[in-house]
C-alpha cells in the first residue's frame, strides 16, 4: 500500500467520483481508476460501489476512510516537522546508525 494509493482513495471518497478526484490531484483518470483497483486488491475488499455517476463507499471503504486520513494527517505531521527543526551536519555522526539494521539499535554490544 502506498502513500498515493491513500492519496487517491481519499481524493475519491470524498469527491464520489474518480474523473472529480483525477481533476483535484492534477492527474488523468486512468491512473486513479489504476490505483484504486490495485489498492482493493492489496486489501482484498472492494472500497467503492461504481455507479454511472460516479462511485459511494462500501462499509470496507467507509471503515478504511478514517485510517487513510489519519495516515495522511500523520505523513503531513511528520514533514512539517522536519520541515521545521533545525538542518543538521550529515558529518556531526548523527548519522551513523543509517545502516544498522532497526532491530539492533539500541541493543547492547
Amino acid at each position: 500500500m502506498s502513500l498515493t494509493q491513500i492519496s487517491y482513495f481519499v481524493a475519491v471518497a470524498e469527491e464520489q467520483h474518480v474523473g472529480r478526484a483525477a481533476q483535484r490531484l492534477h492527474v488523468s483518470q486512468p491512473p486513479v481508476t489504476r490505483q484504486i483497483r490495485q489498492l482493493e486488491d492489496e486489501l482484498g475488499t472492494r472500497l467503492f460501489d461504481r455507479t454511472p455517476r460516479g462511485v459511494r463507499l462500501l462499509p470496507a471503504g467507509e471503515r478504511f476512510l478514517a485510517h487513510a486520513r489519519a495516515i495522511l494527517a500523520e505523513v503531513d505531521a511528520a514533514r512539517r516537522a522536519v520541515a521545521e527543526s533545525p538542518s543538521k551536519d550529515m558529518s556531526d555522526g548523527a548519522c551513523h546508525l543509517r545502516h544498522v539494521p532497526i532491530a539492533m539499535r539500541g541493543q547492547p554490544s
